[in-house]
């Protein structure tokens, strides 16, 4: 008998947030998150959840998911099949922004049934198997803090799970404060310890030129998203000047706009986000892109699809682990000495803790 969809449901939460966000676009002080239940006539159930930014954002994106999976009640279950139809059906309309994330998030919780019929993670249903991922704590160092306190929040997310990478923000007004910053967290952690820079895109090319350069010097493993995420031959530029690694990726909105990307020479490491890409199914074609240019692929956000992803990858590089969804799942994502322990159990691993879902829902 084939499984079908039969139904689905779509829940707003705001939840938790221990580290809440400060990047140069402004706070974020709870998980916006629009947690979804796609339902089959064989009583599988696929999870996942999307990431809204802002609360204003969850009823549209609820009220979206909704009109666009009734175009699919009644359909086999096939991740393939239903990202085919439904970009079909939206190919005169612009399939960015709420409308993209929802078609994501349906893709992904297809490939939740999928993979949970055949009694497999979803790695193993994706052609891989469940491994340990490198992961990185990105869960703070954000740009309101400053060079004295930032070194005690480091050790605090590197002991959280012996992680050997963690993640600071910088584009503060004045680029002195930035470099106190860099130098603080790098001499509290040593060379034993990565650490990342992340721009959150909040520089003009010539601004991000001169920070850059004299970044170059600082011992960082990768500066993150310097400029606009689509200015490609601006990022191309400014990799050309320096050795630090340009990391770019978490905006990209399919595969074509990554071989833009990649044609321009506009980073060296690439970092899709599931949710923008388009999915599982969309993430699958960005990983063959990287692994056609030997590049290396991390991903962003979403840590508890992101290790099955990654270790589905062949130039996986690594996990960057957000805590985001952590209140309102029943078993969050492991570390362990640094590393994403995949899951075993069928599908993505995901499962509501209902007490959680109750306690942060948003009427």
């Amino acid at each position: 008998m084939s499984i079908k969809i039969t139904g689905f449901q779509a829940r707003p939460v705001a939840a938790p947030i221990k580290y809440p966000p400060r990047p140069a676009s402004g706070a974020i002080d709870t998980a916006a998150l629009v947690l979804i239940d796609l339902q089959t006539n064989e009583g599988i159930t696929g999870h996942t959840y999307l990431f809204t930014f802002s609360q204003s954002m969850l009823k549209p994106t609820v009220e979206c998911f909704k009109a666009v999976c009734d175009l699919i009640i009644g359909d086999e279950a096939s991740p393939l099949e239903i990202d085919n139809k439904l970009r079909k059906h939206f190919t005169l309309y612009d399939a960015h922004g709420i409308l993209g994330q929802v078609l994501a998030g349906i893709d992904m919780a297809a490939w939740d049934i999928q993979a949970k019929s055949q009694g497999v993670p979803l790695a193993t249903a994706l052609g891989g198997t469940p491994l340990s991922i490198k992961a990185y704590n990105s869960c703070g160092l954000w740009t309101n803090e400053t060079a004295d306190t930032l070194p005690q929040l480091a050790q605090e997310l590197i002991s959280s799970g012996d992680y050997t990478g963690v993640k600071m923000r910088i584009g503060r007004p004045d680029f002195d404060s930035d470099l106190a910053a860099v130098r603080a967290v790098k001499r509290e952690i040593g060379d034993n310890v990565y650490l990342m820079a992340d721009f959150n895109q909040s520089l003009s090319v010539n601004e991000a030129h001169k920070r850059c350069r004299v970044l170059d010097h600082e011992g960082l493993y990768w500066i993150e998203d310097p400029i606009r995420h689509d200015d490609y031959e601006g990022c191309a530029k400014i990799r050309a000047t320096i050795d630090t690694p340009i990391q770019i990726g978490e905006n990209l909105l399919n595969s074509l706009e990554m071989k833009k990307a990649i044609d321009a020479e506009a980073g060296d490491f690439y970092m899709p986000d599931v949710q923008r890409i388009g999915g599982v199914t969309g993430w699958l074609r960005a990983a063959s892109l990287a692994q056609a240019n030997a590049l290396d692929l991390s991903s962003h956000l979403f840590p508890e699809i992101s290790c099955h992803l990654l270790s589905a990858s062949p130039t996986r590089h690594w996990l960057e682990y957000m805590d985001w969804g952590a209140g309102v799942v029943q078993e969050p994502i492991q570390i362990v000495d640094g590393l994403a322990i995949t899951p075993d159990r069928p599908g993505i691993g995901i499962s509501w803790d209902e007490k959680a879902v109750q306690k942060y829902l948003v009427s």
